[in-house]
């Protein structure tokens, strides 16, 4: 990962792949449709689901705006790098979204959109830096 943000000679950057898993208390019933165990993954922008296993739309619906920034490296103590734990949309469910990184990829800019970095001598870039 480029040390430098300005240094566009490398222009790749990376995110964590994730796994959401289904937890629950024992002997709790769960109301969206789940089993304790029931996952996906998320590998870059791509979700995975196992064959033969749903997930519901609500508990996905609750989760979803929280995953792009898990897959960012955040710093060690900001509570996106230490609270793993969604509970689920449904408020008689005792059930909870366990998110967990899994993995580091490395990604580049130019394989993910045809957007061009701008240049370093931009000056919106230097108004994001000064900030």
């Amino acid at each position: 990962m480029p040390q430098n943000p300005s240094d566009h000679s490398d222009d790749s950057f990376q995110l964590y792949d994730l796994r959401v898993e289904v937890v629950c208390p024992p002997n709790e019933r769960v109301l969206c449709g789940a089993k304790p165990g029931d996952h996906f993954t998320l590998q870059g922008e791509m979700l995975h689901l196992p064959p033969n296993q749903g997930f519901s739309i609500y508990s996905l619906g609750a989760v979803l705006p929280l995953l792009a920034a898990k897959q960012r490296v955040t710093h060690p103590h900001d509570w996106m790098t230490t609270d793993a734990e969604v509970g689920c949309p449904d408020p008689h469910c005792k059930s909870r979204l366990r998110i967990t990184r899994t993995g580091l990829r490395t990604f580049r800019h130019a394989e993910v959109t045809v957007v061009p970095i701008p240049p370093a001598d931009d000056p919106a870039e230097k108004r994001v830096e000064e900030e």
